[in-house]
């Protein structure tokens, strides 16, 4: 078996997730995880999938033909060591006014100590008195065994402070 990531970009428009689905199934593909969403009128996604070996190339190819159709998909090989057990699993959350730089000086925190940021979900909407724009994200996190959580929880928080902004680290649940 040969595991894939697909990534997808197109003008969003009912069908698109069937497009892609119709010659994963065809060519015995197996959709295993993915996240796709709605973007300034964009559909993105990415996804992991898996195909027998000799379909791999076959389904890249039928994949490929969809850019007719307004949908670019990129195909990689998934050929990346599975994560080290010894990994913690946390969550930082952010909200606070939003500007410029906000993710970047929470990113370079987490890469400075090593920490993989495995999923991130960001929001910008409106306050309801004020009407300025709100920042929200939400990071889930592998923190390696080296790093002190009570150490990165005060460096985020110090850091909140400066940006003005509210940073949470913890467990998820």
């Amino acid at each position: 078996m040969t595991s894939l990531i697909l990534t997808v970009l197109g003008p969003d428009r009912p069908g698109l997730v069937e497009a892609l689905a119709g010659p994963i199934a065809a060519h015995g593909g197996n959709w295993l995880e993915s996240r796709m969403a709605h973007l300034a009128g964009k559909f993105a996604g990415i996804l992991r999938i898996e195909v027998e070996d000799a379909q791999a190339a076959p389904l890249g190819a039928a994949l490929a033909a969809l850019e007719a159709q307004g949908l670019r998909v990129v195909v990689e090989r998934d050929d990346a060591p599975p994560a080290p057990p010894n990994l913690r699993f946390m969550v930082v959350e952010l909200e606070g006014l939003d500007r410029p730089g906000l993710v970047k000086e929470i990113a370079q925190v987490l890469a400075e100590r090593g920490v993989n940021i495995e999923e991130l979900v960001t929001d910008r909407t409106q306050a309801p008195m004020s009407g300025e724009q709100i920042f929200r994200s939400r990071a889930w996190i592998h923190v390696p065994p080296r790093v002190n959580a009570d150490e990165l929880r005060i460096r985020l928080e110090r850091l909140a402070g400066d940006l003005m902004v509210q940073v949470t680290l913890g467990e998820p649940g």
